[in-house]
């Protein structure tokens, strides 16, 4: 608004001969909509997380490493936060889920595999696979690689608390597996997989 000045006096009127005014405070016209966003719950609280923080869960699984940044419980089940930690060579066997998983990488490089076709992904990049469709993504390089992995709705962490074994940093490499516990390990997964909507595929 442009104010002309005569005589030293504005020559707006007062301010109550406007409308929208009412003596020197402007009504907001958002203030009268109805919002339909849900109080705040004050029964849940900030979540901050360290990857490096020995406090934190790593979990040991296919020879990766992997470190439970943000859980379901503190996001009401919407999504999950996982630091992977993945040595060269490493990377899970050809699956998919009934939900949304992004991989942003850190650093190093995989390759993707999405419905059979091959991507590089390198430090810097972000990819998301659609739930339900067929995936999997190695390390292929000579060095270690480490991704931020994201999936909505949560659970999947909960899947590797229950198949994984507990190791005491972010980059511990799990022990390996004999025969028979190898053998035990995929016994496992199989039977868990289900409750967790997961599905195995054939390589």
């Amino acid at each position: 608004m442009i104010r002309c000045i005569r005589g030293g006096r504005s020559a707006l009127p007062p301010p109550s001969d406007h409308p929208g005014i009412k003596g020197t405070q402007m009504s907001d016209p958002l203030s009268r909509v109805a919002t339909t966003v849900p109080a705040d719950d004050l029964a849940r609280s900030l979540t901050l997380a360290r990857a490096d923080d020995p406090s934190l869960l790593h979990v040991g699984l296919v020879g990766d490493t992997y470190t439970i940044l943000v859980s379901g419980k503190d996001t009401a089940g919407r999504y999950c936060l996982i630091d992977m930690h993945i040595p060269p060579g490493g990377g899970p066997p050809p699956h998919r889920h009934d939900f949304e998983e992004m991989f942003s990488v850190l650093e190093g490089e995989i390759e993707a595999t999405f419905r059979g076709e091959k991507t590089i992904v390198r430090a810097g990049e972000t990819i998301n696979i659609p739930a339900n469709a067929p995936h999997q993504f190695q390390n292929k390089g000579g060095r270690a690689a480490r991704l931020l992995c994201l999936c909505s709705p949560a659970g999947q962490e909960e899947f590797f608390k229950e198949v994984g074994v507990p190791v005491s940093t972010r980059t511990t490499e799990p022990p390996a597996l004999d025969r028979e516990a190898q053998a035990a390990f995929v016994a496992k997964v199989k039977a868990l997989a289900p409750k967790y909507r997961t599905e195995l595929l054939t390589p």
